[in-house]
């Protein structure tokens, strides 16, 4: 894959169909997780999927979209988080294109770097919305107990975001690297070229 094919706006049938099914994995993930009340997200498989397939612009856009449905049919605040869902999947995409989540060990450490991304993304957004809470049990625990030991505002939110993050990332790099590597390589050709197909594999 060059450049310009790494971030090339021109989409395929393929293409196509793959971004309403990584928002559909996306979606069902939140779902999932709220449901249950799990301390995690789990709403980027599909955009880390996505992204590994067909890059960051891919990713990027079916992570946005899924920010807009879901703000759309069960949480407004879920709007302005579109930019970290294209901060992740622009992440993704890069780190895939550069051969970096072709193990499983490979695949957490992918985690860890979209974790900080996306806590770096997220924290202002935090701050001005939630006033520097996340909407998560664990990491508002946290939060509240920074604050109340007299930690800055910027850095316990960041804190409460981080503390989320990197389990929900580094679980959903492992989930969306399981799932690439069990889908038929006849497929995978559909969004790569054969240099990057064997950078991932």
């Amino acid at each position: 894959m060059n450049k310009r094919r790494l971030w090339s706006f021109s989409f395929t049938t393929a293409t196509l169909v793959l971004i309403p099914a990584a928002i559909g994995i996306n979606y069902i993930g939140k779902l999932f997780a709220g449901v249950l009340k799990l301390p995690l997200w789990l709403d980027s498989i599909g955009t880390a999927l996505a992204s590994m397939l067909s890059g960051p612009v891919v990713g990027a856009i079916s992570g946005a979209i899924n920010n807009i449905i879901y703000g759309l049919t069960m949480d407004p605040i879920s709007f302005v988080y579109a930019l970290t869902s294209i901060a992740i999947g622009i992440t993704v995409g890069i780190i895939a294109y550069n051969g970096r989540i072709n193990t499983l060990w490979k695949s957490i450490i992918a985690g860890v770097v979209v974790a900080i991304v996306a806590a770096i993304v997220s924290t202002p957004l935090n701050v001005i919305f939630w006033g520097g809470q996340t909407g998560n049990v664990w990491g508002d625990a946290l939060y509240a107990y920074l604050i109340a030991h007299a930690v800055p505002v910027w850095i316990a939110s960041f804190l409460d975001e981080i503390v989320v993050d990197f389990p929900d990332k580094i679980a959903t790099m492992i989930i969306a690297f399981l799932i690439f590597k069990g889908l038929p390589r006849k497929l995978i050709l559909l969004y790569q070229s054969g240099e990057t197909i064997e950078k991932l594999d």
